[in-house]
């Protein structure tokens, strides 16, 4: 008589990732031809998402890749073009630190050239000013205001020559 197979889950921690492991057993009677029932089928290791804190799996993302064989010819090619990325990365770093401090340096001349220009023009304005006042003045000074105007009559001439 044949036992009916039985499937046999097994769990294994292989770098912080559970590994489920699934194998069929079977037992046949020794009255049974095993010659012509196929072996008994393993399937393959699989990765399952590790269970993290109250029961969640850990993201895909977040998952241990399998270390590549560091000789191999795929892990040299990738770390050539991983320091060819890092090392590009690094210039445009550098030149864009660059840009910056050039950019940097002319705003700081601009600003200078535009101080010393305020400083000039105030100058001016002060001079302009006081040209303005002092002419107003003189002109107050010089004008009397016509007759009529504000209830004061002119001043008498004494330069009459009625002979009176």
């Amino acid at each position: 008589m044949s036992r009916p197979s039985q499937r046999k889950l097994t769990t294994l921690e292989h770098n912080g990732v559970s590994v489920i492991q699934s194998q069929v057993h079977g037992a046949a009677s020794s009255s049974s031809s095993s010659s012509s029932s196929p072996p008994p089928a393993v399937a393959e290791p699989r990765q399952v998402p590790q269970l993290v804190g109250g029961g969640k799996a850990a993201p895909p993302g977040k998952m241990k890749k399998p270390h590549a064989d560091k000789e191999s010819d795929e892990y040299r090619q990738r770390r050539e073009r991983n320091n060819l990325a890092v090392k590009k990365s690094r210039m445009r770093s550098k030149q864009k630190a660059m840009d910056t401090q050039q950019r940097v340096n002319e705003l700081k001349e601009e600003n200078e050239r535009l101080e010393a220009k305020i400083k000039l023009l105030s100058k001016e304005l002060s001079v302009l000013k006081d040209l303005f006042l002092e002419h107003a003045h003189n002109l107050a000074d010089n004008v009397q205001p016509p007759a009529g105007i504000g209830g004061a009559s002119p001043a008498p001439n004494n330069t009459s020559t009625n002979g009176q």
